[in-house]
């Protein structure tokens, strides 16, 4: 089934009303098939799979509740609508009650069916997106634990992948959230060393003094109270990886230390005047930039030239917004998981506040706020609502990255701009902006045609 264009099954017995219905719908853009009994409709759905059906309550052969129960067997998330000329507040509320997607009275008003059918529409439009990030997250969807497809991550993908083919030390940069660990596990993880040990440190929680203890390990008398010898957290990772997060903390009286436990590849134990041989690699992160932190005496330049044989540079989440849509279906389905939701995506509202938001705590901002999300909605879609009050004003913390409409705009222009410049931040791709809207890539086309038409006629006015 194509994406751009929806499939309607109308079903009324009344043949007048099948050709206006037909007619109608038509021009607005759908593919049309009719029937005039329930039997005709089950046959028909069969081969055309509609993926709405406007159906008439009083059929000759059945309900248009019984019908509806039979059509949605297959798709449960296909919209039905039922109308009818003998509307009663029961047979509103059955009709609800067992799935209908809307009730509509006749004579039908047009102007209230269109707006039902693009609501229907909507929601086809939200659940097409929900399978297709299903599909690329079990497809394409990253590397490893790593989400995303945005050119800069499949930059990062191809450093990683050739820092675990070896044993080289690496510097891996980047802000706080973005996940540097993840990344240093990922090297371990695929390289020769997955089967041993993972030790990871973080240097800003250890007290200074302390701090060569940890890592190198003591003898016994060499402090009071050092009973008996104890092993570094070296030693731990020996034959593995030792992951030294935010390296730029380390005291610098040990960072000579480390430079020799690089160079020789041995340590030794406080209080202890021989070395021992430690065959570990060492992957180091800081989220400072590595000239400011040598600039500022918290990092030596030959221990980042001997750290730094490989770079990893992990980039912020604003700088890869594309990344969005799929990072937010993985936490609704990780936490789904977690909380025993039914939670079906992130509704294209409250992916738009995503898409303007700064995310000064990237990644790791963004999975509290997905499992905060997951937990009040429980079922259903994630709404604005279920963000943070500061986020759903959607302009807080955007910077310059808000989408802007003038003062005194119409809805159609203010529509405009927001697919206009939604589409210039996706590059141009329709599938990426109809998902981060909500709606079918079908609307986006139709109205890209519409702003195109407009613009011919006022050239030729």
């Amino acid at each position: 089934m194509s994406s751009e264009t929806l499939k309607l099954l109308v079903v009324d017995d009344e043949a007048a009303m099948r050709e206006v219905l037909e007619l109608r719908l038509s021009r607005a853009g759908f593919e049309i098939q009719v029937a005039e009994n329930g039997q005709e409709a089950r046959k028909c759905a069969e081969y055309f799979e509609p993926d709405i059906v406007l159906s008439d309550v009083v059929l000759p052969d059945t309900t248009g509740v019984r019908l509806l129960e039979d059509l949605r067997e297959g798709d449960p998330d296909r919209p039905v609508i039922l109308m009818t000329g003998y509307a009663t507040v029961d047979s509103a509320v059955e009709a609800m009650k067992h799935g209908a997607f809307d009730f509509l009275t006749k004579p039908l008003d047009y102007r209230q069916l269109e707006k039902t059918l693009d609501a229907a529409g909507r929601k086809i439009g939200r659940h097409q997106s929900a399978r297709a990030l299903e599909r690329q997250l079990e497809e394409d969807g990253g590397f490893r634990d790593f989400v995303g497809t945005s050119k800069k991550m499949r930059e990062v993908y191809e450093v990683l992948r050739v820092l675990s083919d070896n044993h080289a030390s690496a510097l891996i940069t980047g802000e706080s959230g973005t996940g540097k660990e993840l990344a240093a596990r990922t090297i371990h993880d695929c390289g020769p060393r997955a089967d041993q040990p993972f030790v990871a440190v973080n240097m800003a929680a250890l007290p200074e003094s302390l701090t060569e203890r940890e890592l190198f390990g003591h003898v016994r008398g060499a402090f009071t109270g050092a009973g008996k010898t104890q092993s570094g957290l070296f030693e731990s990772a020996d034959g593995g990886t030792i992951f030294l997060d935010e390296i730029s903390e380390m005291p610098m009286s040990i960072q000579p230390t480390l430079l020799r436990v690089l160079e020789e590849g041995k340590v030794r134990k406080l209080g202890s005047s021989k070395t021992q041989p430690v065959d570990v690699r060492i992957l180091a992160a800081t989220n400072l930039e590595p000239d400011s932190a040598m600039k500022n005496h918290k990092l030596r330049k030959d221990l980042f030239f001997r750290l730094g044989v490989f770079t990893v540079e992990l980039p912020p989440l604003r700088d890869r917004r594309e990344d969005l849509p799929l990072l937010a279906h993985a936490f609704v389905r990780q936490f789904n998981q977690k909380h025993g939701t039914r939670v079906e995506g992130v509704e294209g509202s409250a992916l738009l506040r995503f898409q303007e938001y700064h995310w000064p705590g990237n990644i790791r901002e963004l999975r509290n706020f997905m499992e905060r999300a997951v937990i009040l909605a429980k079922t259903g879609w994630i709404q604005p609502s279920h963000l943070p009050a500061f986020l759903r004003e959607s302009t807080n913390g955007t910077s310059q990255e808000h989408i802007a409409v003038p003062a005194n705009s119409t809805v159609a222009e203010a529509e405009k701009i927001l697919i206009l410049e939604t589409l210039k931040r996706m590059d141009d791709n329709r599938s990426k902006t109809a998902r981060a809207l909500g709606v079918t890539v079908r609307t986006i086309r139709n109205k890209l045609r519409q702003y195109r038409e407009a613009g011919q006629a006022d050239e030729s006015s």
